[in-house]
């Protein structure tokens, strides 16, 4: 394919947009999405096409796919701790709903993914396992994001030994650490290889 579309899969709030701003920002200037620590502010999937990586002389152009987070359980009482009232709580939960299902539709579009995982959180969750199987069974080249390594919480290591199949890229999106490790050629060879 001339340009790869690269869809970021992971649960609510484990940084897919942070990740996503920071590759377009890094490469095109210009952010994907708006970030928040409310929960699902990633509601629709959100595009920013035609990002070109160049790594030790070869090229990737990338439309980047942001998704919703996934989750098994959207309730408008969760939203309450951040200060939303009942009204906006209902509609961001259904608009929430809306976007899983979104995402998950998504996955017959993607050539690649990117999932990101909170490296300080356990790994071993329904989500993660359910976004990695449909992946796998649809043979969609993964490689999978600890990310929040800035924290003096995370575990990274926790994410490699849950996952050992698949490569896993020790990152902080917030700042920025390790990103190169996502820009090396060895990587991009990994996910689309010739």
């Amino acid at each position: 394919r001339k340009i790869i579309r690269l869809g970021f899969y992971g649960a609510p709030n484990a940084g897919k947009t942070s990740l996503a701003n920071r590759i377009s920002m890094d490469w095109l200037g210009e952010p994907v999405g708006k970030v928040s620590e409310v929960p699902h502010e990633t509601r629709e999937v959100q595009k920013k096409e035609h990002v070109i990586v160049r790594s030790k002389g070869k090229e990737l152009e990338m439309n980047l796919l942001d998704m919703p987070g996934i989750a098994t359980k959207v309730d408008y009482r969760d939203f309450a701790v951040y200060g939303l009232r009942k009204e906006e709580s209902i509609q961001r939960a259904k608009e929430a709903t809306k976007g899983v299902i979104e995402a998950i539709k998504w996955l017959e579009h993607v050539d690649a993914a990117l999932v990101v995982m909170d490296a300080t959180q356990d790994p071993f969750t329904q989500v993660n396992i359910t976004i990695l199987g449909n992946l796998e069974a649809r043979k969609i080249p993964v490689i999978i994001v600890a990310n929040k390594i800035d924290s003096k919480k995370a575990k990274a290591d926790k994410v490699a030994e849950a996952f050992p199949q698949h490569v896993v890229v020790e990152v902080s999106a917030l700042t920025g650490h390790n990103i190169n490790q996502l820009y090396t050629s060895e990587t991009v060879l990994y996910l689309f290889p010739c």
